[in-house]
């Protein structure tokens, strides 16, 4: 019985500890000053939402549907990629290129059985549009290798200023092999052209073994990845195990330590590392302590919402709230709720009118409108 109390004493000590550096700042109760305006229901697990150029917006669903919607009415799009909507796996993340107008690419991530192995793996393609279906379908990454694992798929996509593509990969379930060796997919954030091909400046060009597509390593499961509007900085936010979310900011080569380093514990209460800092590992700008199980993310911008301008907007999928995350810089020097009770929270984006929306789960689109 002593070994058990040692490390139940141990955990006691590194969670206070941990839970007093998380929450030096406060979560602030909702002020409601908005309403709620749904777009589309029916919509059992919507993923990942985009805009196209006529205001009408395209949805994933995560076993495996895509919809149109515009002026309220939903059309399903036809000839979707299979995906392995199995576990965490299925149809994820959505983005148009950011000169759609020009060019109509549609990027989109999925778990597929694509490969010799047994499993799946997360996959990235882009297509065009023709009338209410996908064609000219191109696969731009495959992760390897397949596994039966059900964790950890990711994944968003972003475009920086400079026209790259990233997208994230979470560690598959399996650490720390993944998420540590550049020679491994998952755990990673990647960075390519807009057509698949590796940048030659990408930090792992040319090294033995490495996947080349990788920018940054050591991540757990991110579920939240957006471009600052004003720095253009790649921020993402990533799933800990039992506390230990958090809110990182992308560099070229950075390793962001999972598991090496972590602010959580894993899930049967066991320490998973003694370590919250070490050498030559990127420090989250801000953790969650309990975890919220983060996903989706966007900034305000604009005047629709005044007090939210200039800061973070994140979804909950386990208190099932959006939270504002209040910024100076790169501090977070604030966090408030903004919509309690409203489901598990998939995704929030701020579309092209300035307004907010949300994709929450069993409900659908959900636009957020202040009152006048």
């Amino acid at each position: 019985m002593i070994r058990p109390l040692i490390l139940l004493l141990l955990f006691t000590l590194f969670s206070c500890k941990a839970q007093e550096k998380a929450n030096d700042v406060v979560l602030q109760p909702e002020e409601i000053n908005y309403t709620f305006e749904t777009i589309a229901t029916d919509i059992s697990i919507p993923w990942g939402m985009t805009w196209l150029p006529d205001g009408s917006m395209l949805v994933t669903e995560k076993s495996g549907a895509i919809y149109h919607i515009k002026d309220k009415t939903k059309t399903e799009i036809s000839n979707v990629p299979t995906v392995v909507a199995r576990g965490q796996g299925g149809l994820l993340d959505i983005t148009v290129h950011p000169n759609y107008d020009k060019n109509g690419w549609i990027y989109i991530t999925y778990s597929s059985e694509e490969g010799e192995e047994k499993g799946a793996h997360t996959q990235l393609v882009r297509a065009k549009l023709e009338g209410q279906s996908l064609t000219q379908i191109q696969t731009l990454y495959k992760a390897t290798p397949n596994t039966t694992r059900g964790h950890h798929f990711g994944s968003r996509i972003t475009f920086d200023n400079e026209g790259y593509l990233y997208f994230t990969i979470g560690d598959r379930g399996n650490h720390p092999e993944n998420p540590q060796d550049i020679t491994r997919d998952a755990g990673k954030v990647y960075r390519l052209h807009d057509d698949g091909r590796i940048p030659a400046d990408n930090p792992f060009v040319g090294q033995k073994g490495a996947k080349e597509a990788v920018f940054s390593y050591g991540h757990r499961n991110p579920q939240g990845m957006t471009k600052h509007p004003v720095t253009g900085k790649i921020w993402t936010h990533e799933h800990g195990p039992r506390g230990g979310d958090e809110i990182n900011i992308i560099k070229k080569a950075a390793n962001y330590g999972w598991p090496v380093i972590t602010y959580g514990i894993d899930y049967n209460g066991s320490i998973i590392s003694n370590l919250t800092e070490k050498e030559g590992m990127e420090q989250p700008i801000y953790y969650w302590i309990p975890s919220i199980a983060p996903s989706g993310m966007t900034f305000v911008t604009g005047d629709i919402y005044p007090n939210w301008k200039g800061h973070l907007l994140v979804g909950s999928l386990v208190f099932q709230y959006l939270e504002l995350v209040k910024l100076d810089g790169e501090k977070v020097i604030g966090r408030q709720k903004i919509g309690t009770d409203i489901g598990r929270l998939r995704d929030v984006k701020q579309g092209p009118d300035g307004y907010i929306y949300m994709a929450v789960e069993g409900k659908g689109i959900i636009k957020i409108v202040p009152k006048k």
